[in-house]
Order: C-alpha cells, then sequence, then structure tokens
C-alpha cells in the first residue's frame, strides 16, 4: 500500500471523491462533493436497527436532536452502502429498503431546514443510490490497495460477486487473472 501525502485526511478524500464521482458518471454539486468527503473523514456507523433509529429520529420532539439524529442517520446508512453493502445483503436486507431508509433520512434533515428543497440534503436524499456507488468505488479502491494474500482472497471474493473492474484490475496487478468460466462446458 502506498503512502500519500496531503494537507489533511479531507484533502486527500477530496481527490478520491472526485475521481469516483467521474469513475461512476455522477454530478454532484460542490456541497454534496463536500458533504461525501465529510462522511468519509469522519464515518459514523449507526448499530442499531435502521428503521428503528429513523423512528427515534423522527418522533424526537427536540428539533436540534431531531436534526441531528437524521442527518447521522444517512451519513451511517450513505456510509455502510458504499463500504459495507455485502454485510446488508448477508443480513436478507435488500438494496432499496437500505437506500429508503438513507433517503427519507436526508431527506427528513432536509424538511427541516427552510429552503432546501433544492439544498444540500434534498440532493442527498434524491441522489442516495448514486453517492452510495461512488463510495463503493471508493472502498473498492481502498481494498484494492490492501497487500498480503489474505486480501487476494478479499479481492477474488469481491470480484466474483460484483464483476468490479477495479476488483479485476487490481487481481492483474498482483499476477491473478480473473476469467469467468462458461456454464455447461466441460
Amino acid at each position: 500500500m502506498s503512502i500519500v501525502a496531503a494537507d489533511s485526511i479531507a484533502a486527500y478524500f477530496e481527490g478520491v471523491i472526485e475521481d469516483a464521482l467521474e469513475t461512476r458518471g455522477v454530478d454532484a454539486s460542490q456541497s454534496a462533493t463536500r458533504y461525501l468527503v465529510g462522511v468519509l473523514a469522519e464515518p459514523h456507523i449507526e448499530p442499531r436497527p435502521l428503521a428503528i433509529s429513523l423512528q427515534e429520529a423522527l418522533v424526537c420532539t427536540e428539533p436540534a436532536e431531531r436534526f441531528e439524529r437524521l442527518r447521522l442517520l444517512g451519513d451511517a446508512v450513505l456510509y455502510a452502502s458504499g463500504f459495507f453493502a455485502d454485510h446488508f445483503a448477508a443480513r436478507g436486507l435488500e438494496t432499496r429498503y437500505v437506500v429508503t431508509i438513507g433517503s427519507r433520512a436526508y431527506g427528513s434533515a432536509g424538511a427541516m431546514l427552510h429552503g432546501d428543497e433544492t439544498g444540500l440534503f434534498a440532493e442527498l436524499a434524491q441522489r442516495f443510490e448514486d453517492f452510495a456507488s461512488v463510495l463503493n468505488v471508493v472502498a473498492e479502491r481502498t481494498l484494492a490497495q490492501q497487500p498480503g494474500a489474505q486480501n487476494l482472497l478479499k479481492l477474488y471474493e469481491r470480484w466474483m460477486k460484483t464483476g468490479s473492474e477495479t476488483m479485476a484490475e487490481a487481481l492483474v496487478e498482483h499476477g491473478i487473472f480473473p476469467t469467468r468460466g462458461t456454464k455447461g462446458i466441460q
């Protein structure tokens, strides 16, 4: 793994996010781009069931606390959707369900802000799935840069599940040329 010098972790992630946005062909506002950098620089994990966390946030009577809970839930779901989508799938959670929770959290947070109908939280809510795919590119590139035999197995397993070009390129860099066999031919 190479060490990259950067003025700050945010400066490093800014370049990573801009590259991932370009890779996925996602056009994002400057505010959304900066927000994604923040999600990576300070990731938040939601340890509790998502639906319960959303319900508790929505019924919170203190507006500032409700907004913060919704924002943090949106951040946690966005981060996890990008970096740990396999985790959700292994637990039987449909991608659409997870996207709906994250999008609803951001949409509800945005609704609390006057004039955010076309602002940052509206963009995060409406384009949640796009932004999760951008974070997935970051996750794949991070995994691809990790050295070691154990990592090669993870790379290969991820490539088998997703067919990701990033994972295939990383395997080739390690001298492994992934190919998919033709079923039924012996």
